[in-house]
Order: structure tokens, then sequence, then C-alpha cells
């Protein structure tokens, strides 16, 4: 089941009470306080992996709650420390406040990870309250109280190429045609619901991530049916295949569809518009393709692309220009840097 918005409850462990002990061994009188410091609190850790592909293994259960500390002993024995809880999201994953919606952290790359819930520190032992006026202390700290936040994650479908189209305009029939992703087909609309990834190769040591995203309506900007489910992933293409069907089974104009798209992406966000995009004209088999894709180019201003999933035809022709702009519009490597520790790990504000 894919899974792209969960809300969680991230509570982290308590620290452990200090201890209220006395040194008590045979020959040795007024042994004097030796009471221990308690135990750390668990963190709740949000890591993105590579592997995941979904948030499903979080939508079961709304909360997740690290242990607490152990209260310290005698002899100087300090409280065990509880384990960190670690929570797996695919990377491409918005953690966000659930109350203000802001975006606290985006785990855009596998190995990025942020503390959701600190853990409470350690209670302090009555040896720390030694001193030469007072030689029996009693007195002892209780552990930290973890802190609890409420969170929203984000999917944001993380791929290199992005299909965007009308619905039923071929684009799940072209991502399993270009990969080894199946993709549910039908001749209705809206048969993908979620986005679909599949690796496209292009050479024996060149590939790519291609999405076939979930088909677009007028006023998806606006949350209009499922819009900004949709729009949400197609942030994260680096670059958008603009699907344009020839004769859509709905009887409207290919070239008002491929307007009111350009519309909806540059209206739910002004950055799409600025986004490098390829334009193809899907199922060129059918009789009037070829007219449509003249009008287009015309209307656009540069080259347009006929393709067919079902004769393959132009689909060369598609990786050619695709492996083109990324070629143009490669971005530098974000820099992961090494943690030997997940308390090294930047904490949310």
């Amino acid at each position: 089941m894919f899974v792209d918005s969960v809300h969680i409850e991230a509570a982290a462990g308590n620290g452990g009470r200090g201890s209220a002990s006395f040194r008590r061994e045979k020959y040795i009188p007024r042994g004097g306080p030796d009471g221990g410091d308690g135990g750390d609190g668990g963190s709740v850790i949000i890591r993105a992996a590579s592997g995941v592909d979904s948030l499903a293994a979080l939508s079961h259960r709304m909360q997740w709650r690290a242990e607490h500390g152990q209260s310290g002993g005698p002899c100087n024995c300090q409280g065990r420390s509880a384990e960190d809880l670690v929570l797996l999201v695919p990377p491409g994953t918005i953690v966000r406040d659930e109350s203000t919606r802001l975006a606290l952290k985006d785990l855009a790359t596998a190995g990025d990870s942020v503390i959701a819930a600190q853990g409470g520190a350690g209670g302090k032992g009555n040896i720390h309250f030694k001193s030469s006026t007072n030689r029996a202390p009693r007195e002892t700290t209780p552990g930290e109280k973890g802190s609890v936040r409420r969170l929203l994650l984000e999917l944001k479908v993380i791929a290199d190429v992005g299909l965007v189209g009308k619905p039923n305009a071929g684009k799940s029939t072209l991502l399993s045609r270009l990969s080894q992703a199946r993709p549910q087909i039908a001749d209705y609309a809206f048969t993908t619901k979620t986005p679909m990834l599949g690796i496209v190769a292009v050479s024996r040591d060149r590939s790519f991530v291609l999405a076939d995203l979930p088909g677009l309506i007028e006023g998806a900007h606006a949350g209009v049916g499922l819009g900004h489910e949709f729009l949400r992933h197609v942030e994260r293409a680096g670059i958008i295949v603009h699907v344009v069907e020839p004769q859509p089974m709905d009887g409207t104009d290919p070239l008002t569809n491929y307007r009111a798209i350009r519309e909806e992406l540059v209206r739910y966000d002004a950055s799409l518009g600025e986004r490098p995009e390829i334009v193809i004209v899907s199922k060129c088999e059918l009789p009037d393709a070829e007219d449509v894709r003249a009008l287009l180019a015309t209307e656009i201003g540069r080259n347009v692309i006929a393709v067919s999933a079902v004769t393959g035809q132009g689909l060369n022709t598609l990786l050619a220009a695709v492996t083109t702009e990324m070629d143009r519009h490669v971005m530098p490597e974000k820099h992961i840097p090494r943690r030997t520790s997940p308390h090294t790990t930047p904490v949310l504000p």
C-alpha cells in the first residue's frame, strides 16, 4: 500500500531519577553518599533510508514513544540510558509541525535524519550534593521530561523525470514500456491513483528514475479532486514530460488541455513554469496525431515528439531528449556529512 502522508506523535523517553544512597561497608564508618545518576531517556529520530518507498509502515500507529532511562543505583552506579527509537522513511519526506504546517526538515537524501523528540537527561544522585557542611545529603533530582511533538510527514516522490498530463493520456502505458514498472492500465480515467516509479535504462552505465504521476484536472491547484495530493509530487521532478493525448476520450481539444495543465502547474507553484519541459504527443498511431503534434509545436514554438507505446515509435527520440536535458541541468550531489552518533543529528527547533 502506497501512503504519502501520515500524522504521528513522537514522544521521547524521560530521564531516570538520581539515587539517594550511602556507602555501607564493614570497617568504613560514615562512608558518605554514593547515589548514582539516572540514565538518559531515548530520543525519537526520523531517518531517510534507501529501500523505503512509502510511509505505510508508520500509518498503522499514531504514537511512537521511546523508552525511559533507568534510575541510578548505589555505589555510584548510573542508570541505563534508553535506546533511541529510529523511524525509517523514504528519501523525499518532509517533516512538518502539525499545528503550524511549517517544514521543519526536508529529508531529501538517504542518510538525512532529524531528532523529532529529544530524550530527557538523567537526574543527579545525592553524591553531587556532598559538601563540607552537608556530609549526608539526601537531595536528588528527577530526570528531565522527554519532549513530545505532533508531526505531519509528507512524502514528495523524488524522480529525475515526471510524467504529467490529463487522465488517460497514456502515461502509465509509456512507463510500462520504458521500464520494468507495471502500473495499472485501463481504458478509463484515473487508473493511476498514486505515483508509480520506474528505472529507465538508457545505456549500460546510465539510467534515470521516471515517475508516472496521477492525472490532473482543472482546479487541481486549488485542491479540486485530489489536486494537492498529485501536485506535491511534481515539485520533486527535475524534468517534466508533458503527455498530450491527440484524441481525448472526453472530446476536449488537445491544445486546450495542454494550456490547462500548464496553468495548473504554474498556479500551484510558479517555479514549475521554469522547469525543463519535454512535450510529447502520445498514441501517435492514431490518424490525427501528426496534425495535433504540428499544431502544438507551432503553439509552443519548439519541437514536440510523437511517441507510441504500442509500436515503439519515438521512444528513442524521447530518451535522447531526456538525457540531453539531464546533461544540461545537471545538479551537484549533496554532501552528506559523516555522523558518528545519532546525537549529532540536528534537533528540530
